[in-house]
């Protein structure tokens, strides 16, 4: 009797490996900008480091800028994903505080220096910096509509979900810049300041919102 075996999942194995293809090109990318400079490292130099040509680079990025930023298009990601988890009765600002912070810890946990240092190189380098703040924009959109759904409330007539994340955003970007420039650059001292940010920045929204969208 002839033996059945199962079926080769390809499509499964070609998505894996795809994965594991972008995955090495960015942390290629990032070794290469962090002690080259972004400028002065060539598209041709990060496909050589996974061994793939030029042209098999442009498969996965449209271009080395989208290497560097793939680490904070992936934390967003990550962001919305756990505000969604978060508990449906939670009150917004709790439910965003704990998301943003949780991601961080998440994201920074294997080397808060090397993502601290990505973080200085994106702000001190113009085309990165503009490039993040137009990836930073359309990741408030998306969180601004989860906070206008978990509200039930309507965003082009309702400002409250888009003025609160904003604020937890800017906030987070202040903690991560002023973190930057501290020596201690440990995990626990990243996400008490943006913490502190937050809770600064935040300190006059209460947890539960009125029916009014023109106020608290």
């Amino acid at each position: 009797m002839a033996t059945m075996t199962a079926p080769t999942d390809y499509g499964g194995l070609r998505a894996r490996k795809k994965q594991r293809t972008r995955a090495a090109l960015i942390d290629a990318g990032l070794d290469l900008f962090l002690a080259k400079g972004y400028d002065a490292t060539t598209i041709d130099e990060i496909a050589a480091e996974v061994e793939i040509s030029s042209r098999t680079f442009f498969r996965y990025f449209a271009g080395k800028e989208d290497v560097a930023l793939a680490k904070g298009a992936e934390f967003d990601d990550l962001v919305l994903d756990a505000l969604a988890a978060r508990p449906a009765g939670e009150p917004p600002l709790t439910a965003l505080r704990h998301a943003v912070l949780g991601m961080i810890r998440e994201s920074a946990a294997d080397d808060v220096r090397r993502f601290l240092r990505v973080q200085h190189l994106i702000n001190k380098t113009p085309p990165l910096l503009a490039g993040n703040l137009r990836r930073a924009a359309g990741s408030e959109e998306r969180l601004t509509a989860e906070i206008a759904a978990r509200q039930g409330v309507d965003p082009a007539r309702d400002i409250r979900p888009r003025v609160l994340v904003g604020m937890v955003w800017g906030a987070l970007r202040i903690g991560l810049e002023t973190m930057c420039a501290d020596p201690r650059r440990d995990l626990e001292r990243l996400v008490e300041l943006v913490a502190e940010a937050i809770d600064l920045a935040t300190a006059g929204i209460p947890e539960r919102w009125g029916d009014d969208p023109h106020t608290w």
